[in-house]
């Protein structure tokens, strides 16, 4: 099983992303959102942040996440790598993600993203598989 699918969408982009577990879901939604920003082979975990997200249920727990990291990423200019969840629920989160900022010359950005949508968000689990479709704004 992959970690993610990239899908196009009218006017924006969407994901599939996939995890044996509900973290492993919500690590890989995120680096399927910093594969659509950028050339994460370029990018070295130099830089540490801790984030607690807290949301009403998964769904809005998922989009408060990459939303934040969107947040991290246009306002301190970095750019994530690595994602680990050290405690999750089914209405908060908390996570370590490390990444550096944005070098020109050695990063490059592939596609601007302003915002992780609710637009057709679904997380679902089949077969001890789960499974969320994300479409995000460009």
């Amino acid at each position: 099983m992959p970690k993610y699918i990239i899908t196009d969408h009218t006017a924006d982009i969407g994901f599939y992303a996939f995890g044996d577990t509900l973290p492993e879901l919500f690590l890989n939604a995120a680096l399927a959102l910093f594969t659509i920003i950028t050339d994460l082979s370029k990018v070295e975990e130099k830089t540490e942040y801790r984030l607690e997200i807290t949301g009403i249920d998964r769904e809005q727990l998922l989009v408060k996440w990459l939303n934040e990291l969107l947040y991290l990423h246009d306002t301190e200019n970095l750019l994530f790598k690595g994602f680990y969840i050290t405690g999750m629920g089914d209405n908060h989160l908390n996570a370590i993600v490390r990444g550096e900022v944005f070098t020109e010359g050695k990063h490059f950005i592939l596609t601007g993203v302003k915002a992780v949508t609710y637009h057709n968000l679904s997380i679902t689990q089949e077969d001890h598989q789960w499974k969320a479709r994300i479409i995000i704004d460009l």
